[in-house]
């Protein structure tokens, strides 16, 4: 019985008597709280103490907020007598180590992690990774680039990350919103897509013009491809010579494959016109029938 309690203590008698050095770095529990410093129960033959000021970078930080007793912590040795017998440490330090290796992870892993923006500056807003103070250009904030009027309003927001630039040397972290925003806007079309059905006839407006054919926004985020053969009956050297950008067209979906829409005017101009109807997804909405291509996502609940 002896021998399992001296080896169920045997680490922390080999943490108590080993050599701490400047530059180390060492774990502790908070043991105490005030409002310049932090008191760490080292395990070790004095106590660890952290400056308020060397805790964190960031400007929000809160010392009775964000720190609690019991919480674990990691920092690097300062001194190892701060002139009351305690070691002095600095967690900021330590971040700067340990951060900059679990930013490497997640550049490598590109995982997304969720931060929360701190501050707006000139170009995007500042948000802390780690304790790494982070940089997310106006361009990364959204799908679309943000205005810098409209920046301040990201403050306070949780975003979901990736990092996409983390150099250590020049202290350098950018991360992007925009990819996760993506591939979320991704997923919602392609499951739009998904309630579409070929044949159906709509309205959508011409959005880019290219020599193999026209793309026409349909709304919802969901664009299709007029390939150059079906614009008309007639042979068109260009797109251009019969469309324009902006101009509002009815088509025909003649095909869905791998979340990509095939469209047809030609195949609506092979009909009379008075047998050209839109199709229709009928319902009852307050007391009214609801049509068109619209209707039809929002029967699907979009």
């Amino acid at each position: 019985m002896a021998e399992e309690t001296m080896n169920d203590f045997k680490d922390e008698i080999d943490r108590s008597f080993r050599k701490v050095k400047e530059g180390d770095i060492i774990e502790g529990t908070v043991i105490d709280v005030s409002d310049t410093e932090i008191t760490l129960d080292l395990k070790y033959y004095t106590q660890g103490i952290i400056r308020v000021s060397d805790y964190s970078d960031d400007p929000k930080f809160s010392v009775h907020r964000d720190v609690k007793v019991g919480d674990e912590v990691s920092a690097t040795v300062i001194s190892t007598d701060d002139g009351n017998g305690n070691i002095l440490l600095s967690k900021t330090e330590a971040n700067q180590v340990l951060s900059w290796d679990k930013i490497k992870e997640l550049l490598e892993s590109e995982e997304y992690v969720d931060v929360k923006v701190s501050e707006a500056v000139k170009g995007g807003c500042v948000a802390f990774l780690e304790g790494i103070r982070g940089f997310i250009p106006a361009s990364k904030l959204d799908l679309n680039y943000v205005e810098e009027s409209d920046i301040p309003g990201y403050v306070n927001k949780t975003l979901k990350v990736k990092v996409i630039t983390a150099d250590k040397e020049s202290n350098k972290l950018i991360l992007s919103a925009r990819e996760y925003l993506r591939e979320q806007a991704d997923l919602k079309r392609a499951e739009m897509i998904s309630n579409v059905e070929v044949g159906l006839v709509t309205e959508g407006t011409v959005e880019s013009l290219q020599s193999y054919g026209a793309f026409v926004n349909l709304g919802n985020g969901m664009t299709g491809l007029v390939h150059i053969s079906q614009i008309c009956n007639q042979r068109i050297a260009h797109p251009s010579s019969v469309l324009k950008v902006g101009q509002k067209v009815k088509v025909k979906v003649t095909a869905i494959k791998d979340g990509k829409l095939s469209l047809s005017m030609k195949a609506l101009e092979e009909i009379a016109a008075t047998e050209i109807t839109e199709e229709k997804i009928e319902f009852e909405s307050d007391g009214e029938a609801t049509t068109s291509l619209a209707d039809l996502l929002k029967k699907a609940g979009f």
